[in-house]
């Protein structure tokens, strides 16, 4: 009889990003981070989603500090644990677009001061808005994830999901992650989703889903 092959679930521990940003807009300081540091870095997670998304515009716009700085603190402090970010595409951590050469610049300095996974959406999933950053983190080494935007619509249907997933694989992707981030994804509706996926891509999948609804557990 062949061996089961096991494949735990990894989860990725997103407080020190997406919690505050949603239950105290971006506002906890690093200081308030790096006193609990040591002991989730002993947890065991499979990453730490800790900066991009909005902690570089609160960083500099309301607590005055350096963002680049927080993550050389978080990164010398997270001796076991992947470190990971949230990029908005061709958006970087703003609003507009920024010309490729920008892009692949901060990508360059995102890894090298710590950060192991760029997880990369666009709000739209237009892809072309992704394809500089995917090349710019293959290029330094780190590992690329890109986020369906998941939402309602006649629009999306499992053959729109299946199509964008191929797409990602082949633009060289590692992962997959559907960014359910108005927490609208009910448990049906996931295992649909996630079957479909897999009939598309061989890439791994994470979920990442928001509290919103209440249906998140």
């Amino acid at each position: 009889m062949a061996e089961t092959v096991k494949k735990p679930v990894k989860i990725v521990e997103t407080v020190l990003r997406d919690a505050h940003q949603s239950l105290i807009a971006t506002r906890m300081t690093t200081e308030q981070m790096l006193p609990i540091i040591d002991k989730m870095d002993k947890v065991g997670y499979h990453a730490v989603e800790c900066w991009g998304g909005a902690t570089f515009d609160a960083s500099l716009r309301f607590l005055k500090e350096d963002p680049w700085e927080r993550l050389r603190k978080l990164r010398a402090g997270f001796k076991n644990t992947k470190l990971q970010m949230l990029f908005r595409g061709q958006n970087i951590l703003g609003y507009n677009h920024y010309a490729d050469d920008v892009v692949e610049y901060f990508v360059q300095k995102s890894i090298a001061n710590g950060i192991d996974i760029i997880r990369i959406f666009d709000c739209l999933n237009d892809i072309r808005n992704l394809e500089t950053a995917v090349k710019a983190t293959n290029k330094e080494k780190g590992h690329v994830q890109i986020a369906l935007s998941y939402t309602l619509g006649d629009a999306y249907t499992l053959d729109y999901w299946k199509d964008i997933a191929k797409k990602i694989e082949d633009m060289g992707a590692d992962s997959l992650c559907i960014k359910d981030m108005a927490g609208l994804l009910t448990p049906y509706a996931a295992e649909e989703l996630v079957t479909a996926l897999k009939e598309s891509t061989t890439l791994p999948i994470d979920l990442h889903t928001h509290y919103t609804s209440g249906v998140a557990p």
